[in-house]
């Protein structure tokens, strides 16, 4: 188990990760870093006391809500909440007092990581002093530029040359928690995986609070799946595969024994692909360790993306791995059905993907219904009945029912290492004859 916390001096604002905050994009390719997402902007929705099924499923109908309260603070943040208005929503969010110092000095951030600590006139010379047309995303949380840097030394170099970043420039007018952007720094300091966005280091100077990540080429797995413009072309079946592979990998590693972390956001806008499709896990504002000792869970309070948090989390507050594997289910049905988790658009009981999907998903018959049509016959029955097997043990109601990680890690290889040697590809037309 990680232990990343240290002494942190409070802050006068909250700002925090990208996570479900939509921006407009500018530029057909999005260096996305932290789970950012151009799709629909969505409303932050505080759930503050256990919600009976009744007003779970009425939440559910609506696609661009978000799950948001804070967790106990871990580093000696006290904060307030304010409740403001938008959208006809009330909105919780947490500001910390006004009278709070900043935190100055590196030591009150971290106390070991391998991260930069870029000034701010470092950041200003790679990104051309944030020049409009290194501007490649904005959204609640503050604006993302592209800019450049020496990949040994990490000083600002010439655009076109070195290494290129994200450079994610929080707005200090954002309702989002800065314990949120202190867990990114404490566990992307230290945690280092293939399959895990890597940040490179940050700048806390004045009143600028900046997070530089590796640019990650071809944005999120959300832009790839939902979004529909000729610069997003509907994603392979085995592209797909191989995303859930990879994002399966990454989930692994964090729930490791050495690591032990609950991910507690996954979701497609967090998966992001570099240049060869290789899916690396961002945003981890939320995360949190695992149990300690004998406990079975973490206790917190419900915070999250609605659609993707496991019913009994936001029922019970009780956070396991097997939260995380209730959402890994849930992205795996995105990716099988090209279909958002929540949809309010959609038809009458289909709103909710995964209550509409249940009961297709084991029906040879009616597997097609669930397939996305846009990759049609470039995937056989069994490859889409072992898949769905996966999925909806991974969104049983039980949690213990739910696998590892592991397993569905193992699951998901065999599955790659008989491509090729398990059928024909079905269609449509072959799907109709197919009976249960």
């Amino acid at each position: 188990m990680l232990n990343t916390y240290c002494r942190v001096a409070t802050m006068h604002d909250h700002f925090g990760t990208a996570s479900g905050i939509g921006f407009n994009v500018h530029k057909p390719w999005i260096p996305f870093a932290a789970g950012y997402t151009e799709t629909t902007k969505k409303t932050k929705v505080v759930l503050v006391s256990l919600f009976s099924s009744s007003v779970l499923m009425g939440c559910c109908f609506s696609a661009t809500s978000r799950i948001k309260a804070e967790s106990p603070p871990r580093n000696g943040l006290n904060s307030k909440e304010d409740s403001r208005e938008e959208d006809g929503l009330s909105v919780l969010s947490s500001k910390v007092s006004s009278s709070s110092k900043l935190p100055q000095t590196e030591g009150e951030i971290l106390e070991s990581s391998n991260l930069k600590c870029f000034t701010f006139n470092e950041i200003r010379t790679a990104t051309r002093n944030f020049r409009p047309d290194s501007l490649v995303g904005e959204g609640g949380f503050g604006c993302v530029f592209k800019g450049w840097i020496d990949e040994q030394s990490l000083a600002p170099t010439k655009p076109g040359t070195g290494l290129v970043i994200a450079v994610k420039r929080l707005n200090q007018e954002s309702y989002q928690g800065h314990t949120e952007w202190l867990t990114e720094i404490n566990y992307l300091g230290q945690l280092h995986h293939p399959n895990l966005v890597r940040l490179i280091g940050y700048c806390l100077e004045d009143d600028h609070r900046i997070l530089v990540y590796e640019f990650v080429a071809k944005g999120s797995l959300d832009n790839h799946m939902f979004r529909r413009s000729s610069y997003f072309q509907p994603l392979s079946w085995n592209i797909r595969m191989k995303v859930a592979l990879d994002a399966a990998k990454g989930l692994a590693f964090l729930h490791s024994d050495e690591v032990d972390v609950i991910y507690r956001d996954f979701k497609t806008s967090n998966i992001l692909l570099d240049s060869n499709y290789h899916a690396k896990l961002s945003d981890f504002g939320l995360a949190k360790d695992g149990p300690e000792g004998d406990k079975s869970h973490v206790s917190t309070r419900v915070i999250g993306t609605l659609g993707y948090a496991a019913p009994e989390y936001i029922a019970t507050g009780h956070l396991t791995k097997k939260s995380d594997i209730y959402s890994f289910g849930v992205v795996l049905l995105e990716i099988m059905s090209g279909k958002r988790s929540l949809d309010k658009n959609r038809p009458n009981g289909e709103h909710s993907l995964v209550e509409w999907a249940k009961p297709l998903l084991i029906s040879k018959r009616k597997i097609s219904q669930v397939m996305d049509s846009r990759i049609e016959g470039q995937y056989t029955l069994h490859e889409a009945m072992k898949v769905a097997h996966i999925a909806i043990q991974c969104i049983s109601a039980e949690p213990k029912v739910r696998p590892s990680i592991d397993e569905v890690v193992r699951s998901l290889e065999q599955l790659q290492d008989s491509k090729g040697t398990s059928g024909t590809p079905i269609t449509s037309s072959s799907a109709s004859s197919l009976h249960t």
